[in-house]
This record gives C-alpha cells, sequence and structure tokens, in this order.
C-alpha cells in the first residue's frame, strides 16, 4: 500500500515537471544491499530500484538509473546530473533545507551490528571497537557523535559494499546501519 501511495505522489510531481516520452533519471546508490545493489550482470536491482520502476512505470516514463556515491548524491541533484534520488535516504533537517522529500516508504531503525559474542550495553561497552559507516550517512553522522566521544574507532567509506568486505575480513568489530 505505501508503495502505491509513494508512486501516486511522486507520479502527481513527475507528470507536471516532465516532457511527455522524457526519461526519468534516478540516481543509486548501487552498493547498498538489498536496497539497492547490482545483479551479476551489472542490473540495479533491489527495493529501491522495484520503486522507481514502479513510479516510472505509472508515470509512463523510461527509468535511467544514475549510479551516484552516496555522499554526492544532494549534490548531483542539485546539479542536475538526474531527476530524483530513490535510495533510501533518511530525511534530516540539514537535507531538508536543501531538498524536498515524498512522505516515507519505509522505515528501517540504525543499530549498531556486533558480532555476537561482544556485549553492548552502550558506547561505553564497545570502547575500543572499530566500527564501520557510510560517510555523509545518518549512521556516520549518529558515530561520530555518540560513540566516537566514547572511545570507539569509527572507519568512514564511500560505499556501504566496502564496510560489508571490511567485515568478512576482520578488519572491522562490525558496523552502524
Amino acid at each position: 500500500m505505501k508503495k502505491l501511495l509513494l508512486a501516486a505522489a511522486i507520479s502527481a510531481m513527475c507528470v507536471t515537471a516532465f516532457a511527455a516520452g522524457k526519461d526519468l533519471k534516478v540516481a543509486i546508490d548501487a552498493t547498498y544491499e538489498p536496497f539497492t545493489y547490482k545483479t551479476p550482470d551489472g542490473k540495479p536491482t533491489g527495493f529501491d530500484v522495484d520503486i522507481a520502476s514502479a513510479i516510472c512505470e505509472e508515470i509512463k516514463r523510461t527509468c535511467v538509473f544514475v549510479e551516484q556515491p552516496w555522499d554526492g548524491m544532494i549534490p548531483g541533484l542539485m546539479a542536475k546530473k538526474y531527476d530524483v534520488i530513490i535510495s533510501s535516504m533518511s530525511i534530516t533537517a540539514e537535507r531538508l533545507k536543501q531538498v524536498d522529500f515524498t512522505d516515507k516508504y519505509y522505515n528501517t531503525p540504525s543499530r549498531v551490528v556486533l558480532k555476537k559474542d561482544v556485549k553492548y550495553s552502550g558506547p561505553e561497552s564497545i570502547k575500543g571497537k572499530k566500527i564501520g559507516v557510510l560517510k555523509a550517512s545518518t549512521q556516520e553522522k549518529y558515530a561520530l557523535g555518540e560513540l566516537k566521544t566514547k572511545g570507539v574507532e569509527i572507519v568512514s567509506y564511500d560505499a556501504q559494499d566496502q564496510v560489508y568486505l571490511d567485515i568478512k575480513a576482520g578488519r572491522l568489530d562490525r558496523h552502524r546501519g
């Protein structure tokens, strides 16, 4: 139901904003599985891609996916590199100063994810641990403000898949996501 409401809201905006037959350039961060990632043949897929595709179908446009590193999403939109961002972006007061948002189409609260043997009872309990976060994300803002001040080492990454790779390689104790 939320998917249909989002499609209707964006459809109304897009119908007036785009000339008939024009492609809709959609910014995505293809490193954020399961929301947006690539199939083995390089095709974008995932929840946000499904949302964008449903919107394009509704407004009778062709989605053209533009891959954009996360920290360049809003600057790229403002520079008109693409028409919309559909890439799991949290609504914040800072971001609202620059761009408009539709209503939320899902809610995924963030969590600190740790190895099973690490007991978490607050930021102090993970002092000295190394946590990975996506650069320019709400998780990075939280980690730098709330965890780093308690002695947690924060490593910021340009892409979410880099965080996952370093977790698997044992270079991080876990991540904020």
